[in-house]
């Protein structure tokens, strides 16, 4: 067997031998782009592009690689998908031991990696979510019988099962045994494989507790990142919870006997009557929904018996409930800082897998133009020639035409920078005739002026004022209504004045400037909603629909002090996380509510509890305005309704007592664990809104950013007229004249900015700059020393 063919049969671990045939994470590679590998010449370098050979190839020549010109591109291509593909699992956080090693794993793992499987996988897990609804016990509007059903939830687990071996062929057997998440969904996937072929084949429900896994499909979703996250933060939270809860449930327990023994004597004292009694009244208690009803019997017998309840409440309610947010927060923001710090790690290990698979023979050091056009050709396939060479110049920070380590390491930050050309700070209207220019210029002088500013913030708090007026006289006097019709005027004077405010602000910063700066869109759509709410009032005479719309204008008091900015400012910054956090609340309502179906589904509520203390709520005589018996698990959007309940706390203990005593004593362990499970998941809630506010405020002050705007990421690169007509040209190929950036000196040179919002991995890197240096020399600079690699 001779060179070539033994080059072309050997596969090195780690890297892949396919073409350009073959769709990556995010789109495929234009045919109709010029390939980087098919130029011919040689450049400034001395470097013949005819046989620049991948460093990781052994078995090829110099030589060789001259005749071999077709099988040398296959593989630069096959470097060049891969090099993308471990960028892309270091930007998503994806273990590298689930990257494919073989050609054989790739079309699977890139089918799984496909948008539209993406799309597919999240549709079958909502699909099986969703069947709860027509399944028994199903919402009557909603219910169909058990063959729909039961096909319905076999077809979304089939699809998830096509996800599962598709995974396995390219993890093997090995790894996907011991990737955890994996072997969960695989473990559930079986059994409800088994319980949905039972149902089909039975015709008919059974108990299926099992049902409330199915969650378990959505978390490992691809769009459900954020909620994994989120997961993985609350089982990580959950050791020094436990240690807490441990605590809490110590003393409750030491206040339970103690009560017992004081108060289970007194007469009509059914609180404390039994010890088991003493427990849940002191749970509830420790909730405070039943305070101060479970003091009063005792209270009565002995007023020093408060001393009981008060001190109870102060050690568990206002000490340890307080001590466990603030160790759940001490612990939040450490592993906040921890996992930066992980990814950080993570994402330069991307960097240095990538890097080997891009420098040659030639150039060991660095990744030349040619290299990285082609790179960019998988891991931004949408991005245009101009972009990806101004990344390039922007990234080559050291000028010589290729990229080091060091600088590879900033890819993250700059691939994704949206680049247009830089505007002067010219008038947008200085380019029209001479009036319009100086008319421009003068709205530009009084919009920017601050007394202006002050105007405006005093017409908005007249119109808070005025509003207040209108509202106190129109709920004290029935007549108020017919009167205020005669002084709509006030109002569509505050509008007006709202409007002339954009109106001149569009005029004087120019449309662009005002439409990208976020509170001037706040501004703009809430003086939109004050004009639509003063047209109706105009058109439809309904002073009502009126009052409802105007407190919308006062939205704008939040831009008046830097306090409130932050609030907002922070709010925006927590929509993403807020939304991980809703949907894990979601799930967790999803979890109860189905194990709650399966066990109370049954329970009757109507006047039940007969001679207990909770009897009137559940009694459906005409005088009774309770109503409490409609708190049930008769299916899952009424069990929403009552977990709901639950969460708010108010009352709860009356809904767990009408079970109790409608099933089993033992339904109330139900509701405990699912009050301490709220309880962990809202305080974790807290925890992360509050080192989102501290950080936002810490962030303004060592970086003196005052407005959310300011938190853009921007870089100048200037590009001569030669490296434009290059980027632009279809005859001439930038790679044959750009290894260095010497031939373009120039007096003409074009500015280019690019921009995109910064992330919070960002501030992060901005506010911890000296801890990174410290955690890159501490674990030794391992990813530098791994990219020095000799030539052999």
């Amino acid at each position: 067997m001779d060179q070539i063919t033994v080059a072309r049969t050997r596969t090195r671990a780690g890297s892949l031998l396919f073409g350009n045939r073959f769709r990556t994470f995010t789109g495929e590679a234009s045919d109709t782009d010029t390939d980087p590998l098919e130029t011919a010449g040689t450049n400034t370098a001395g470097i013949n592009l005819h046989y620049d050979i991948p460093l990781n190839e052994l078995e090829l020549d110099e030589e060789t690689a001259l005749t071999e010109q077709r099988y040398l591109q296959r593989r630069w291509h096959a470097n060049y998908h891969e090099a993308a593909i471990y960028l892309q699992e270091g930007e998503n956080n994806v273990k590298f031991d689930t990257h494919p090693t073989s050609k054989k794993a790739l079309p699977a793992y890139l089918v799984v990696h496909t948008s539209w499987f993406y799309t597919l996988d999240l549709l079958a897990s909502l699909l099986l979510m969703a069947l709860a609804v027509c399944e028994a016990p199903a919402v009557s509007i909603f219910q169909a019988p058990v063959w729909i059903h039961g096909s319905l939830e076999l077809l979304g687990l089939i699809i998830i099962s096509l996800e599962l071996l598709m995974k396995l062929q390219w993890l093997g057997l090995r790894k996907f045994l011991s990737h955890k998440r994996t072997l969960i969904k695989a473990i559930t996937l079986m059994i409800m494989l088994a319980e949905a072929v039972t149902v089909l084949v039975r015709q008919t429900n059974h108990f299926r507790v099992t049902r409330a896994l199915r969650p378990i499909f959505l978390i490992d979703t691809h769009y459900c990142g954020g909620v994994r996250r989120f997961v993985r933060q609350i089982l990580q939270s959950v050791p020094p919870i436990i240690d807490m809860l441990v605590l809490l449930l110590f003393f409750m327990a030491i206040f339970s006997i103690l009560g017992y023994y004081l108060f289970h004597d007194i007469p009509g004292n059914i609180y404390f009557a039994k010890i088991q009694d003493s427990i849940v009244s002191l749970f509830v208690l420790m909730t405070t929904a039943n305070f101060p009803d479970v003091m009063m019997p005792a209270y009565h017998d002995t007023p020093w018996s408060a001393t009981f309840f008060i001190s109870y409440l102060i050690i568990e309610l206002y000490f340890l409930m307080n001590l466990v947010l603030a160790v759940v927060y001490d612990t939040f923001t450490g592993m906040e800082k921890t996992k930066f710090c992980k990814l950080l790690q993570h994402k330069r290990s991307g960097c240095v897998h990538a890097f080997k698979l891009l420098i040659s023979r030639q150039s060991s050091t660095g990744i030349s133009i040619r290299h990285f056009i082609g790179l960019m050709k998988y891991y931004r396939p949408h991005k245009r020639r101009r972009d990806i060479y101004l990344t390039f110049k922007s990234l080559n920070q050291s000028k010589t035409g290729f990229l080091s380590m060091e600088e590879f390491y900033d890819i993250y930050n700059f691939a994704a920078l949206s680049w247009q050309v830089k505007k002067e700070k010219d008038h947008w209207l200085d380019s029209a005739c001479g009036p319009c220019s100086q008319i421009g210029q003068g709205i530009h002088w009084l919009v920017t002026w601050k007394w202006f500013d002050y105007f405006i913030n005093t017409v908005i708090a007249g119109n808070g004022v005025w509003l207040i007026y209108e509202t106190i006289m129109f709920s004290n006097d029935p007549y108020y209504a017919e009167w205020a019709s005669h002084t709509q005027w006030v109002s569509v004077v505050f509008v007006c004045l709202y409007s002339i405010e954009v109106v001149l602000k569009v005029l004087g910063l120019g449309p662009r400037d005002y439409f990208t700066n976020g509170w001037n869109v706040f501004d703009f759509l809430v003086t939109v909603a004050a004009v639509v709410g003063c047209f109706t009032e105009l058109v439809t005479n309904k002073f009502s629909l009126a009052i409802v719309i105007r407190p919308i204008r006062l939205l704008r008091i939040f831009r008046l002090k830097a306090r409130y900015r932050d609030v907002f400012g922070t709010l925006f910054v927590l929509l993403p996380r807020l939304f991980s956090a809703g949907i894990v609340l979601l799930i967790v309502y999803y979890f109860f509510a189905v194990i709650g179906m399966e066990c109370f589904s049954s329970a009757d509520l109507k006047d039940c509890c007969v001679g207990t203390p909770v009897e009137a709520f559940y009694s459906t005589a005409n005088d009774s305005l309770y109503y409490y018996y409609l708190n049930t698990f008769d299916n899952i959007l009424m069990s929403g309704v009552t977990l709901f309940e639950l969460t708010v706390v108010n009352n709860w203990f009356i809904i767990m007592e009408g079970h109790a005593y409608s099933t089993t004593e033992w339904s109330r362990i139900y509701f405990m664990i699912f009050y301490l499970v709220t309880m962990v998941v809202m305080t974790i809630v807290v925890a992360f809104i509050l080192e989102a506010f501290l950080f936002r405020i810490q962030c303004r002050r060592k970086m003196s950013m005052d407005t959310f705007e300011e938190y853009v990421f921007s870089n100048e690169t200037k590009l001569s007229v030669a490296e434009l007509e290059l980027c632009y040209s279809r005859t001439r190929n930038i790679i044959d004249a750009m290894p260095t950036y010497s031939d373009f000196h120039s007096e003409d040179t074009v500015v280019y900015v690019g921009k995109r919002l910064r992330s919070k991995h960002d501030l992060y890197s901005i506010m911890y700059k000296a801890d990174i240096e410290v955690w890159l020399e501490k674990n030794g600079r391992l990813d530098s020393e791994d990219a020095t690699v000799e030539v052999e």
